[in-house]
Protein backbone atom coordinates (compact mmCIF):
# COMPACT_ATOMS: atom_id res chain seq x y z
CA UNK A 1 0.00 0.00 0.00
CA UNK A 2 2.46 2.63 1.42
CA UNK A 3 3.94 4.03 -1.91
CA UNK A 4 7.66 5.11 -2.56
CA UNK A 5 7.84 8.86 -1.97
CA UNK A 6 10.52 10.02 -3.48
CA UNK A 7 13.83 8.75 -6.20
CA UNK A 8 16.83 10.06 -4.28
CA UNK A 9 19.08 9.18 -6.94
CA UNK A 10 19.46 8.31 -11.01
CA UNK A 11 19.79 4.39 -10.56
CA UNK A 12 22.88 4.88 -13.17
CA UNK A 13 24.99 7.38 -10.63
CA UNK A 14 24.38 4.20 -8.07
CA UNK A 15 27.60 2.57 -9.16
CA UNK A 16 29.43 6.11 -8.70
CA UNK A 17 28.68 6.76 -5.02
CA UNK A 18 30.54 5.85 -1.73
CA UNK A 19 29.48 3.33 0.44
CA UNK A 20 28.70 6.77 3.12
CA UNK A 21 26.39 7.99 0.09
CA UNK A 22 25.02 4.58 -0.28
CA UNK A 23 23.72 4.41 3.01
CA UNK A 24 21.94 7.39 2.34
CA UNK A 25 19.97 6.21 -0.44
CA UNK A 26 16.25 7.10 0.43
CA UNK A 27 13.64 3.99 1.09
CA UNK A 28 10.46 4.15 1.54
CA UNK A 29 9.04 0.03 1.79
CA UNK A 30 9.73 -0.17 5.47
CA UNK A 31 8.77 2.27 7.24
CA UNK A 32 6.12 4.31 4.44
CA UNK A 33 7.90 7.29 4.33
CA UNK A 34 11.48 8.24 2.73
CA UNK A 35 14.51 7.54 4.68
CA UNK A 36 17.81 6.47 4.59
CA UNK A 37 18.74 3.36 4.44
CA UNK A 38 20.97 2.91 6.86
CA UNK A 39 18.24 4.28 9.41
CA UNK A 40 15.63 1.77 8.03
CA UNK A 41 14.59 -0.47 11.06
CA UNK A 42 14.14 -3.75 9.01
CA UNK A 43 16.45 -6.10 6.79
CA UNK A 44 16.42 -3.99 3.85
CA UNK A 45 18.77 -4.83 0.23
CA UNK A 46 18.34 -2.36 -2.10
CA UNK A 47 19.26 -3.76 -6.26
CA UNK A 48 19.87 -0.46 -7.82
CA UNK A 49 19.56 -0.03 -11.86
CA UNK A 50 23.10 -0.28 -12.26
CA UNK A 51 23.22 -3.57 -10.65
CA UNK A 52 20.89 -4.78 -12.74
CA UNK A 53 22.61 -3.43 -15.97
CA UNK A 54 25.77 -4.58 -14.71
CA UNK A 55 24.67 -8.14 -14.03
CA UNK A 56 23.22 -8.95 -17.16
CA UNK A 57 19.86 -10.27 -16.16
CA UNK A 58 17.56 -10.51 -19.22
CA UNK A 59 14.26 -10.85 -17.07
CA UNK A 60 12.99 -9.35 -13.65
CA UNK A 61 13.62 -12.63 -11.91
CA UNK A 62 16.92 -13.22 -12.71
CA UNK A 63 17.89 -9.53 -11.40
CA UNK A 64 16.36 -10.56 -8.22
CA UNK A 65 19.30 -13.17 -8.33
CA UNK A 66 21.68 -10.01 -6.78
CA UNK A 67 19.40 -9.67 -3.51
CA UNK A 68 21.50 -11.87 -0.78
CA UNK A 69 18.20 -11.91 1.61
CA UNK A 70 16.43 -13.98 -1.35
CA UNK A 71 16.30 -17.38 -2.70
CA UNK A 72 15.83 -17.54 -6.37
CA UNK A 73 15.53 -20.69 -8.69
CA UNK A 74 14.71 -21.18 -12.20
CA UNK A 75 12.23 -24.23 -12.03
CA UNK A 76 11.95 -24.11 -16.32
CA UNK A 77 12.80 -22.21 -19.27
CA UNK A 78 10.02 -19.17 -18.09
CA UNK A 79 9.53 -20.59 -14.64
CA UNK A 80 10.68 -19.40 -10.95
CA UNK A 81 10.61 -20.11 -7.65
CA UNK A 82 11.51 -17.57 -5.35
CA UNK A 83 11.01 -16.21 -1.76
CA UNK A 84 12.50 -14.97 1.21
CA UNK A 85 13.16 -16.58 4.82
CA UNK A 86 11.72 -20.41 2.90
CA UNK A 87 8.78 -22.06 2.14
CA UNK A 88 9.63 -21.48 -1.19
CA UNK A 89 7.76 -22.87 -4.45
CA UNK A 90 6.71 -21.84 -7.83
CA UNK A 91 3.48 -20.14 -5.88
CA UNK A 92 5.70 -18.96 -2.76
CA UNK A 93 2.74 -17.89 -0.98
CA UNK A 94 4.27 -15.60 2.23
CA UNK A 95 6.42 -13.43 -0.34
CA UNK A 96 4.31 -10.21 -1.51
CA UNK A 97 5.60 -8.53 -5.05
CA UNK A 98 4.88 -5.27 -5.69
CA UNK A 99 5.68 -3.33 -8.80
CA UNK A 100 5.08 0.93 -7.84
CA UNK A 101 2.52 -0.26 -5.88
CA UNK A 102 0.55 -3.01 -7.94
CA UNK A 103 0.50 -5.87 -6.08
CA UNK A 104 1.77 -8.89 -8.54
CA UNK A 105 0.23 -11.44 -5.56
CA UNK A 106 -2.64 -13.39 -7.29
CA UNK A 107 -5.38 -14.42 -4.74
CA UNK A 108 -6.44 -17.60 -6.55
CA UNK A 109 -3.35 -19.83 -6.11
CA UNK A 110 -1.78 -17.17 -3.86
CA UNK A 111 1.39 -16.40 -5.47
CA UNK A 112 3.01 -14.49 -8.26
CA UNK A 113 3.04 -15.77 -11.56
CA UNK A 114 6.55 -14.70 -12.45
CA UNK A 115 6.10 -15.53 -16.67
CA UNK A 116 3.61 -12.61 -16.71
CA UNK A 117 5.70 -10.20 -14.70
CA UNK A 118 7.81 -8.10 -17.62
CA UNK A 119 9.13 -4.77 -18.37
CA UNK A 120 12.36 -3.06 -19.80
CA UNK A 121 14.91 -3.58 -16.88
CA UNK A 122 16.75 -0.49 -18.48
CA UNK A 123 13.43 1.36 -16.90
CA UNK A 124 13.90 0.30 -13.13
CA UNK A 125 14.83 2.64 -10.63
CA UNK A 126 15.70 0.45 -8.08
CA UNK A 127 14.11 -2.70 -6.34
CA UNK A 128 13.52 -2.61 -2.52
CA UNK A 129 13.73 -6.19 -1.22
CA UNK A 130 12.72 -6.87 2.82
CA UNK A 131 13.31 -9.89 4.33
CA UNK A 132 10.61 -10.33 7.23
CA UNK A 133 7.10 -9.36 7.91
CA UNK A 134 5.66 -5.73 6.71
CA UNK A 135 2.24 -6.19 7.68
CA UNK A 136 1.18 -2.70 9.00
CA UNK A 137 2.28 -1.27 5.33
CA UNK A 138 1.29 -3.62 3.12
CA UNK A 139 -1.36 -5.83 4.72
CA UNK A 140 -1.82 -9.81 4.33
CA UNK A 141 0.66 -12.05 3.14
CA UNK A 142 3.74 -10.11 3.51
CA UNK A 143 4.41 -12.70 6.11
CA UNK A 144 8.31 -13.88 4.78
CA UNK A 145 9.13 -10.34 2.78
CA UNK A 146 8.34 -7.92 0.32
CA UNK A 147 9.38 -7.34 -3.38
CA UNK A 148 8.94 -3.25 -3.86
CA UNK A 149 9.78 -2.97 -8.04
CA UNK A 150 10.42 1.05 -8.47
CA UNK A 151 10.43 2.02 -11.87
CA UNK A 152 12.09 5.38 -13.07
CA UNK A 153 10.46 8.95 -13.13
CA UNK A 154 9.46 9.99 -16.79
CA UNK A 155 11.92 12.62 -16.67
CA UNK A 156 15.22 10.81 -16.22
CA UNK A 157 14.34 8.61 -19.49
CA UNK A 158 14.06 11.92 -21.99
CA UNK A 159 15.68 10.19 -24.51
CA UNK A 160 15.52 7.56 -27.46
CA UNK A 161 16.37 4.23 -26.25
CA UNK A 162 17.07 0.98 -28.47
CA UNK A 163 18.05 -2.27 -27.29
CA UNK A 164 18.73 -5.85 -28.58
CA UNK A 165 19.90 -9.15 -27.54
CA UNK A 166 20.22 -12.30 -28.68
CA UNK A 167 21.35 -15.74 -26.90
CA UNK A 168 20.81 -19.36 -27.68
CA UNK A 169 18.48 -19.66 -25.25
CA UNK A 170 16.17 -16.34 -26.36
CA UNK A 171 16.30 -13.11 -28.38
CA UNK A 172 14.82 -10.00 -26.54
CA UNK A 173 14.25 -6.10 -28.35
CA UNK A 174 12.99 -2.79 -26.54
CA UNK A 175 12.44 0.82 -28.74
CA UNK A 176 11.70 3.68 -26.19
CA UNK A 177 11.17 7.33 -26.68
CA UNK A 178 10.86 10.11 -24.22
CA UNK A 179 10.24 13.43 -23.78
CA UNK A 180 8.81 16.70 -22.67
CA UNK A 181 5.14 17.77 -22.77
CA UNK A 182 3.13 20.44 -21.28
CA UNK A 183 3.89 20.93 -17.28
CA UNK A 184 5.73 17.49 -17.25
CA UNK A 185 7.52 14.80 -19.01
CA UNK A 186 6.72 11.36 -21.15
CA UNK A 187 7.98 7.95 -22.45
CA UNK A 188 6.27 4.93 -24.22
CA UNK A 189 8.10 1.48 -25.33
CA UNK A 190 7.34 -1.34 -26.86
CA UNK A 191 9.41 -4.77 -26.39
CA UNK A 192 9.31 -8.20 -27.54
CA UNK A 193 10.63 -11.05 -26.27
CA UNK A 194 11.20 -14.59 -27.65
CA UNK A 195 12.10 -18.12 -25.63
CA UNK A 196 13.38 -20.83 -27.64
CA UNK A 197 11.56 -23.32 -25.68
CA UNK A 198 8.27 -21.17 -25.72
CA UNK A 199 5.99 -21.43 -28.96
CA UNK A 200 4.93 -17.96 -28.50
CA UNK A 201 6.75 -14.97 -28.69
CA UNK A 202 5.71 -12.00 -25.73
CA UNK A 203 4.89 -8.80 -27.27
CA UNK A 204 4.66 -5.78 -24.79
CA UNK A 205 4.01 -2.20 -25.13
CA UNK A 206 3.60 0.39 -22.08
CA UNK A 207 4.09 4.35 -21.25
CA UNK A 208 4.57 6.64 -18.38
CA UNK A 209 3.81 10.16 -17.97
CA UNK A 210 4.51 12.95 -14.92
CA UNK A 211 3.26 16.07 -14.52
CA UNK A 212 2.21 18.92 -12.18
CA UNK A 213 3.61 21.11 -9.94
CA UNK A 214 5.78 20.97 -6.96
CA UNK A 215 2.69 20.64 -4.37
CA UNK A 216 0.78 18.76 -6.73
CA UNK A 217 2.30 15.74 -8.92
CA UNK A 218 0.33 13.37 -11.00
CA UNK A 219 1.67 10.17 -12.52
CA UNK A 220 -0.04 7.74 -14.60
CA UNK A 221 1.56 4.97 -16.18
CA UNK A 222 -0.02 0.97 -17.86
CA UNK A 223 1.29 -1.59 -19.78
CA UNK A 224 -0.24 -3.97 -22.47
CA UNK A 225 0.83 -7.51 -23.10
CA UNK A 226 0.16 -10.63 -24.59
CA UNK A 227 1.86 -14.49 -25.51
CA UNK A 228 -0.33 -17.14 -26.74
CA UNK A 229 -2.93 -18.16 -24.03
CA UNK A 230 -1.16 -15.04 -21.68
CA UNK A 231 -2.62 -11.55 -22.24
CA UNK A 232 -3.41 -8.62 -20.43
CA UNK A 233 -2.55 -5.27 -18.63
CA UNK A 234 -2.78 -2.61 -16.29
CA UNK A 235 -3.10 0.68 -15.42
CA UNK A 236 -2.28 3.18 -12.66
CA UNK A 237 -2.65 6.70 -11.61
CA UNK A 238 -1.62 8.18 -8.64
CA UNK A 239 -1.55 11.67 -7.28
CA UNK A 240 0.58 13.28 -4.53
CA UNK A 241 0.13 16.58 -2.70
CA UNK A 242 3.50 17.99 -0.22
CA UNK A 243 1.46 19.60 1.89
CA UNK A 244 4.46 21.46 3.75
CA UNK A 245 8.27 20.32 4.42
CA UNK A 246 7.45 16.49 6.17
CA UNK A 247 3.47 16.31 5.64
CA UNK A 248 2.38 14.73 2.30
CA UNK A 249 -0.66 12.69 0.91
CA UNK A 250 -0.82 10.15 -2.04
CA UNK A 251 -3.97 8.58 -3.44
CA UNK A 252 -3.11 5.74 -5.68
CA UNK A 253 -6.00 3.35 -7.92
CA UNK A 254 -4.99 1.10 -10.19
CA UNK A 255 -6.82 -1.66 -12.74
CA UNK A 256 -5.03 -4.77 -13.52
CA UNK A 257 -6.26 -7.67 -15.97
CA UNK A 258 -5.08 -10.88 -16.73
CA UNK A 259 -5.58 -13.77 -18.37
CA UNK A 260 -4.29 -17.44 -19.34
CA UNK A 261 -5.72 -20.69 -20.02
CA UNK A 262 -8.78 -20.88 -17.86
CA UNK A 263 -8.83 -17.99 -15.81
CA UNK A 264 -9.02 -14.39 -16.23
CA UNK A 265 -8.67 -12.01 -13.53
CA UNK A 266 -9.58 -8.57 -12.90
CA UNK A 267 -8.74 -6.11 -10.24
CA UNK A 268 -9.37 -2.73 -8.95
CA UNK A 269 -7.22 -0.78 -6.58
CA UNK A 270 -7.96 2.67 -4.58
CA UNK A 271 -5.51 3.49 -1.78
CA UNK A 272 -4.49 6.77 0.64
CA UNK A 273 -1.46 7.15 2.38
CA UNK A 274 -1.08 10.20 4.67
CA UNK A 275 2.56 11.29 6.09
CA UNK A 276 1.94 13.53 8.79
CA UNK A 277 5.46 14.33 9.63
CA UNK A 278 6.52 15.73 12.54
CA UNK A 279 4.53 16.51 15.50
CA UNK A 280 7.03 16.93 18.32
CA UNK A 281 8.70 13.43 19.16
CA UNK A 282 5.75 11.60 16.71
CA UNK A 283 5.94 11.52 13.27
CA UNK A 284 2.37 9.23 11.93
CA UNK A 285 1.62 7.85 9.06
CA UNK A 286 -1.97 6.33 8.51
CA UNK A 287 -4.15 5.31 5.59
CA UNK A 288 -6.51 2.97 4.25
CA UNK A 289 -7.41 0.94 1.17
CA UNK A 290 -10.05 -1.29 -1.02
CA UNK A 291 -9.62 -3.94 -3.77
CA UNK A 292 -12.01 -6.38 -5.63
CA UNK A 293 -10.94 -8.75 -7.53
CA UNK A 294 -13.16 -10.51 -10.35
CA UNK A 295 -11.84 -14.22 -10.56
CA UNK A 296 -13.43 -16.33 -13.55
CA UNK A 297 -12.27 -19.76 -14.20
CA UNK A 298 -13.76 -21.71 -17.42
CA UNK A 299 -13.55 -25.24 -15.38
CA UNK A 300 -12.68 -28.18 -17.64
CA UNK A 301 -14.50 -31.44 -16.93
CA UNK A 302 -12.50 -34.56 -15.95
CA UNK A 303 -9.78 -32.14 -14.29
CA UNK A 304 -10.32 -30.03 -11.49
CA UNK A 305 -12.85 -26.97 -10.54
CA UNK A 306 -12.93 -24.17 -8.87
CA UNK A 307 -16.86 -23.74 -7.38
CA UNK A 308 -18.28 -21.31 -7.91
CA UNK A 309 -16.68 -20.92 -11.13
CA UNK A 310 -16.87 -17.02 -10.55
CA UNK A 311 -16.28 -15.49 -7.49
CA UNK A 312 -15.76 -11.34 -6.25
CA UNK A 313 -13.17 -10.94 -3.70
CA UNK A 314 -13.52 -7.55 -1.99
CA UNK A 315 -11.43 -6.56 0.96
CA UNK A 316 -10.55 -3.25 2.75
CA UNK A 317 -7.57 -1.92 5.29
CA UNK A 318 -7.05 0.83 7.22
CA UNK A 319 -3.90 1.55 9.29
CA UNK A 320 -1.73 3.94 11.73
CA UNK A 321 1.75 4.02 12.71
CA UNK A 322 4.16 5.96 14.92
CA UNK A 323 7.58 6.69 14.83
CA UNK A 324 8.60 8.03 18.28
CA UNK A 325 11.72 9.36 18.60
CA UNK A 326 13.38 9.35 22.04
CA UNK A 327 15.98 11.65 22.12
CA UNK A 328 18.71 11.25 19.03
CA UNK A 329 19.94 7.72 19.71
CA UNK A 330 16.42 6.04 20.04
CA UNK A 331 13.22 5.44 17.74
CA UNK A 332 10.62 3.35 18.27
CA UNK A 333 7.63 2.42 15.34
CA UNK A 334 4.48 1.50 16.58
CA UNK A 335 1.71 0.54 14.49
CA UNK A 336 -0.98 -1.68 13.25
CA UNK A 337 -3.27 -2.52 10.73
CA UNK A 338 -6.86 -3.91 10.40
CA UNK A 339 -6.96 -5.81 7.19
CA UNK A 340 -10.24 -8.05 5.98
CA UNK A 341 -10.64 -10.78 3.47
CA UNK A 342 -13.74 -12.69 1.91
CA UNK A 343 -13.09 -15.71 3.88
CA UNK A 344 -11.81 -15.12 7.60
CA UNK A 345 -12.81 -11.73 7.79
CA UNK A 346 -10.54 -8.36 9.66
CA UNK A 347 -7.18 -9.38 11.07
CA UNK A 348 -5.18 -7.69 13.20
CA UNK A 349 -1.59 -7.14 12.43
CA UNK A 350 0.52 -5.16 14.67
CA UNK A 351 4.11 -4.50 14.76
CA UNK A 352 6.39 -2.81 17.33
CA UNK A 353 10.17 -1.56 16.17
CA UNK A 354 13.13 -0.05 18.03
CA UNK A 355 16.27 1.40 17.13
CA UNK A 356 19.41 2.13 18.68
CA UNK A 357 22.06 4.73 17.22
CA UNK A 358 25.25 4.75 19.02
CA UNK A 359 26.57 6.77 16.76
CA UNK A 360 25.41 8.03 12.57
CA UNK A 361 27.28 4.48 11.64
CA UNK A 362 26.02 1.77 13.09
CA UNK A 363 22.55 0.62 14.13
CA UNK A 364 20.94 -1.78 16.39
CA UNK A 365 17.38 -2.69 15.61
CA UNK A 366 14.81 -5.34 16.51
CA UNK A 367 11.08 -6.14 15.93
CA UNK A 368 7.87 -8.07 16.88
CA UNK A 369 5.48 -8.52 14.57
CA UNK A 370 2.11 -10.52 13.28
CA UNK A 371 1.35 -11.83 10.01
CA UNK A 372 -0.97 -13.84 7.77
CA UNK A 373 -0.93 -15.80 5.03
CA UNK A 374 -5.04 -15.16 4.02
CA UNK A 375 -6.78 -18.17 2.06
CA UNK A 376 -7.09 -18.25 -1.38
CA UNK A 377 -9.30 -19.44 -3.61
CA UNK A 378 -7.27 -22.92 -3.60
CA UNK A 379 -7.41 -23.14 -0.06
CA UNK A 380 -11.55 -22.79 0.10
CA UNK A 381 -12.56 -23.64 -3.13
CA UNK A 382 -10.04 -26.14 -5.26
CA UNK A 383 -11.99 -29.42 -6.15
CA UNK A 384 -10.26 -32.35 -7.64
CA UNK A 385 -11.72 -34.10 -9.79
CA UNK A 386 -14.51 -31.75 -11.32
CA UNK A 387 -17.46 -33.19 -10.06
CA UNK A 388 -18.25 -35.74 -7.07
CA UNK A 389 -16.90 -37.97 -5.70
CA UNK A 390 -14.14 -35.47 -4.72
CA UNK A 391 -10.83 -37.05 -4.00
CA UNK A 392 -10.04 -33.57 -2.42
CA UNK A 393 -12.13 -30.51 -1.72
CA UNK A 394 -11.14 -26.85 -0.30
CA UNK A 395 -11.76 -25.95 3.48
CA UNK A 396 -15.01 -24.37 4.08
CA UNK A 397 -13.09 -23.60 7.23
CA UNK A 398 -9.83 -22.85 6.10
CA UNK A 399 -8.72 -19.95 8.35
CA UNK A 400 -5.69 -17.45 7.74
CA UNK A 401 -1.66 -18.81 8.29
CA UNK A 402 -0.54 -16.90 11.65
CA UNK A 403 3.40 -15.81 11.92
CA UNK A 404 4.44 -14.35 15.34
CA UNK A 405 8.21 -13.17 14.19
CA UNK A 406 10.84 -11.84 16.47
CA UNK A 407 13.75 -10.01 14.73
CA UNK A 408 17.08 -8.89 15.99
CA UNK A 409 19.82 -6.95 13.77
CA UNK A 410 22.66 -5.08 12.86
CA UNK A 411 23.61 -2.59 10.34
CA UNK A 412 27.37 -0.56 10.29
CA UNK A 413 29.97 0.96 8.22
CA UNK A 414 33.06 0.27 10.15
CA UNK A 415 35.40 2.06 7.43
CA UNK A 416 34.76 4.47 4.46
CA UNK A 417 35.48 0.96 2.57
CA UNK A 418 33.03 -1.70 4.12
CA UNK A 419 29.56 -2.07 5.32
CA UNK A 420 27.68 -4.96 6.21
CA UNK A 421 24.60 -6.03 7.94
CA UNK A 422 23.55 -9.14 9.96
CA UNK A 423 19.74 -10.47 10.95
CA UNK A 424 18.34 -12.91 13.14
CA UNK A 425 15.10 -13.89 13.09
CA UNK A 426 12.32 -16.68 15.30
CA UNK A 427 8.98 -17.13 13.74
CA UNK A 428 6.48 -18.94 15.45
CA UNK A 429 4.31 -20.87 12.86
CA UNK A 430 0.56 -21.63 13.67
CA UNK A 431 -2.61 -22.59 11.76
CA UNK A 432 -0.21 -24.06 8.97
CA UNK A 433 -1.88 -25.44 5.79
CA UNK A 434 -2.20 -28.94 5.76
CA UNK A 435 -4.64 -31.91 3.92
CA UNK A 436 -6.75 -34.49 5.99
CA UNK A 437 -8.99 -37.51 5.52
CA UNK A 438 -11.87 -37.85 5.89
CA UNK A 439 -14.99 -40.20 4.74
CA UNK A 440 -15.88 -38.01 1.78
CA UNK A 441 -12.24 -37.49 0.54
CA UNK A 442 -9.55 -35.33 1.79
CA UNK A 443 -10.03 -31.61 3.13
CA UNK A 444 -7.78 -28.62 3.26
CA UNK A 445 -7.03 -27.59 6.99
CA UNK A 446 -4.69 -25.69 9.03
CA UNK A 447 -3.38 -28.62 10.87
CA UNK A 448 0.37 -27.83 11.04
CA UNK A 449 2.40 -25.82 13.23
CA UNK A 450 5.89 -25.20 14.11
CA UNK A 451 8.87 -22.41 14.02
CA UNK A 452 11.53 -21.69 12.18
CA UNK A 453 14.75 -19.78 12.71
CA UNK A 454 17.87 -18.19 10.80
CA UNK A 455 20.24 -15.33 10.04
CA UNK A 456 20.98 -13.46 6.77
CA UNK A 457 23.82 -11.42 6.56
CA UNK A 458 25.56 -9.43 3.61
CA UNK A 459 28.42 -6.50 3.17
CA UNK A 460 29.55 -4.38 0.48
CA UNK A 461 33.29 -3.84 0.78
CA UNK A 462 35.47 -1.17 -2.08
CA UNK A 463 38.89 -2.84 -2.63
CA UNK A 464 39.41 -0.24 -5.23
CA UNK A 465 37.77 2.91 -6.59
CA UNK A 466 37.21 0.62 -9.49
CA UNK A 467 36.76 -2.50 -7.83
CA UNK A 468 34.00 -3.29 -5.62
CA UNK A 469 32.72 -6.70 -3.97
CA UNK A 470 29.83 -8.20 -2.48
CA UNK A 471 28.67 -10.91 -0.22
CA UNK A 472 25.64 -12.78 1.29
CA UNK A 473 25.00 -15.07 3.48
CA UNK A 474 21.73 -17.15 4.45
CA UNK A 475 21.16 -20.06 7.23
CA UNK A 476 17.42 -21.84 7.38
CA UNK A 477 16.16 -24.05 9.99
CA UNK A 478 12.53 -25.35 10.29
CA UNK A 479 10.54 -27.90 12.15
CA UNK A 480 7.26 -28.19 11.93
CA UNK A 481 4.53 -30.87 13.00
CA UNK A 482 0.83 -31.83 12.75
CA UNK A 483 -0.93 -31.08 15.62
CA UNK A 484 -2.18 -33.92 18.04
CA UNK A 485 -4.91 -35.78 16.97
CA UNK A 486 -4.16 -34.74 12.95
CA UNK A 487 -3.56 -36.16 10.08
CA UNK A 488 -1.52 -34.29 6.85
CA UNK A 489 -1.39 -35.96 3.62
CA UNK A 490 0.45 -33.27 1.95
CA UNK A 491 4.24 -34.25 1.16
CA UNK A 492 7.00 -32.25 2.13
CA UNK A 493 7.86 -30.68 -1.18
CA UNK A 494 4.12 -28.97 -1.27
CA UNK A 495 4.97 -26.87 1.92
CA UNK A 496 8.20 -26.03 0.86
CA UNK A 497 11.17 -26.89 -0.64
CA UNK A 498 14.43 -24.69 1.28
CA UNK A 499 18.03 -24.95 1.37
CA UNK A 500 19.45 -25.00 4.82
CA UNK A 501 22.05 -22.65 2.91
CA UNK A 502 22.83 -20.10 0.95
CA UNK A 503 25.52 -17.79 -0.64
CA UNK A 504 26.13 -15.27 -3.22
CA UNK A 505 29.46 -13.51 -3.75
CA UNK A 506 29.57 -10.57 -6.63
CA UNK A 507 32.76 -8.71 -8.26
CA UNK A 508 32.31 -5.50 -10.12
CA UNK A 509 35.29 -4.33 -12.08
CA UNK A 510 36.05 -1.37 -14.02
CA UNK A 511 38.72 -2.09 -16.56
CA UNK A 512 40.15 1.42 -17.63
CA UNK A 513 37.13 4.04 -18.65
CA UNK A 514 35.45 1.82 -21.21
CA UNK A 515 35.43 -2.16 -19.68
CA UNK A 516 33.19 -3.27 -17.20
CA UNK A 517 33.74 -7.28 -15.63
CA UNK A 518 31.37 -8.34 -13.47
CA UNK A 519 31.07 -12.28 -11.39
CA UNK A 520 28.15 -13.43 -9.35
CA UNK A 521 28.77 -17.04 -8.03
CA UNK A 522 26.02 -18.42 -6.24
CA UNK A 523 26.11 -21.55 -4.02
CA UNK A 524 22.68 -23.18 -3.01
CA UNK A 525 22.82 -26.15 -0.28
CA UNK A 526 20.57 -29.51 -1.36
CA UNK A 527 17.32 -29.51 -1.63
CA UNK A 528 15.84 -32.82 0.84
CA UNK A 529 12.49 -32.93 -0.09
CA UNK A 530 12.81 -32.79 -3.53
CA UNK A 531 16.08 -35.04 -4.45
CA UNK A 532 18.06 -31.75 -5.66
CA UNK A 533 21.65 -31.67 -5.08
CA UNK A 534 23.64 -28.45 -4.11
CA UNK A 535 25.37 -27.12 -6.75
CA UNK A 536 27.81 -24.04 -7.13
CA UNK A 537 27.36 -21.21 -10.33
CA UNK A 538 28.93 -18.53 -11.74
CA UNK A 539 27.55 -16.15 -13.95
CA UNK A 540 29.85 -13.16 -16.02
CA UNK A 541 29.14 -10.20 -17.78
CA UNK A 542 31.42 -8.46 -20.31
CA UNK A 543 30.61 -4.94 -20.97
CA UNK A 544 32.11 -2.57 -23.55
CA UNK A 545 31.21 1.37 -23.40
CA UNK A 546 31.96 2.61 -26.83
CA UNK A 547 30.96 5.65 -26.12
CA UNK A 548 28.82 7.84 -23.82
CA UNK A 549 25.51 6.57 -25.64
CA UNK A 550 27.16 3.18 -27.03
CA UNK A 551 27.16 -0.24 -24.76
CA UNK A 552 28.27 -3.47 -25.58
CA UNK A 553 27.77 -6.68 -23.58
CA UNK A 554 28.43 -10.85 -23.18
CA UNK A 555 27.26 -12.44 -20.49
CA UNK A 556 27.13 -15.93 -19.64
CA UNK A 557 25.23 -18.03 -17.33
CA UNK A 558 27.31 -21.20 -15.83
CA UNK A 559 30.73 -20.02 -17.20
CA UNK A 560 32.12 -22.92 -15.21
CA UNK A 561 29.27 -26.00 -15.58
CA UNK A 562 27.74 -27.77 -18.61
CA UNK A 563 24.70 -27.98 -16.71
CA UNK A 564 22.83 -28.31 -13.38
CA UNK A 565 19.45 -28.39 -11.61
CA UNK A 566 18.25 -25.81 -9.14
CA UNK A 567 14.73 -26.81 -9.09
CA UNK A 568 12.92 -29.80 -10.76
CA UNK A 569 15.24 -32.85 -11.02
CA UNK A 570 15.27 -33.77 -14.55
CA UNK A 571 15.21 -29.65 -15.16
CA UNK A 572 18.74 -29.45 -16.29
CA UNK A 573 19.77 -25.64 -16.91
CA UNK A 574 22.56 -25.90 -19.36
CA UNK A 575 25.38 -23.39 -19.89
CA UNK A 576 24.13 -20.00 -22.18
CA UNK A 577 25.11 -16.50 -23.45
CA UNK A 578 23.48 -13.45 -24.33
CA UNK A 579 24.67 -10.97 -26.45
CA UNK A 580 23.25 -7.39 -26.08
CA UNK A 581 23.47 -3.85 -27.98
CA UNK A 582 22.28 -0.73 -25.83
CA UNK A 583 22.19 2.95 -27.80
CA UNK A 584 20.82 5.94 -26.53
CA UNK A 585 19.72 8.87 -28.89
Amino acid sequence: MAGVLLASVRARDLGDLTLEQLSNVAVSSVSGRSEPLSRALGSVYVISGDDIRRSGATSLPEALRLAPNLQVARTGPDGWAITARGFNGPFANKLLVLMDGRSLYTPTFAGVFWDAQDLPLENIDRIEVISGPGGVLWGANAVNGVINVVTKAAETTRDLLVTGGLGDEESRAVAQFGGNMKAGTYRVYGMSNSLDDSPHDRLQGGFRSDFGTQRDKFTVQGDLYESGDLHGGNVIARWSRNVHEKDSIRVQAYYDATSRNQQHLDTVDLALDHVLGSRGPHSILWGAGVRRVRDRIDNVPGTFAFLPEKKDLDSWNVYLQDEIAFGERFVGTIGAKVDSNEYTGAEFLPSLRFGWHPDTDNLVWAAASRAIRAPSRFDRELFLPGAPPFLLAGGPDFQAEVSYVYELGYRGQPSEALSFAVTGYYDDLQRQRSIAPGPAGATVENDREGHQWGAEAWASYHVLKSWRLYAGYNYLDRTLSVRPGATDLQPESSIGSDPKQWAKVRSALDIGRSLELDVMLRYYDRLENIDVPSYTAVDARLGWNLARRVELSVYVRNVFDDRHVEWAPGEELDRSYFVKALIRF
